[in-house]
């Protein structure tokens, strides 16, 4: 789920960068916060499960562990769900079309001197989406 993690936190970083258009971040916050909770409800239980040595990778258990999981499948479920909602985030993201105009408010793609301000990589200096090959040759940094 680390992984899994990290692909939205990219998708998130990067594809109003990439696309031009910004997605409705209460619908990405909800989406964040509930699939954090649906991983934790999924796998925390197992802990107990391992605690009171359920064996792993079986098809039929023992009765005995059948409610944490049920507790493991709900929050699964709620893993699952949230899909859809970051489905309906890009949806949005596509359709409403709202442009985006830079991680720091605007100050840098406008302001051609930059006036001794340093800039960590090429993207900050470049309009959303960028041009098919914008320079003809690497600038010097």
């Amino acid at each position: 789920m680390g992984a899994v993690f990290g692909i939205f936190a990219a998708y998130y970083y990067w594809s109003p960068k990439f696309f031009g258009y910004m997605y409705n971040e209460i619908i990405a916050k909800i989406q964040f916060w509930s699939f954090f909770i649906g991983v934790n409800i999924t796998f925390f239980p197992m802990h107990f499960l391992g605690l009171a040595s359920m064996p792993r990778r079986i098809a039929d258990y023992p009765e005995v562990f059948s409610s944490w999981n049920k507790v493991s499948s709900i929050g699964s479920l709620i893993s699952f769900m949230t899909i859809f909602i970051l489905l309906y985030l890009i949806y949005r993201q596509f359709t409403d079309k709202i442009p985006f105009i830079g991680w720091i408010k605007n100050e840098y793609f406008y302001n051609e001197k930059l006036e001794g301000k340093t800039i960590n990589s090429l993207e900050w200096i470049l309009e959303s989406p960028p041009k098919y090959h914008h320079f003809n040759q690497l600038p010097i940094q």
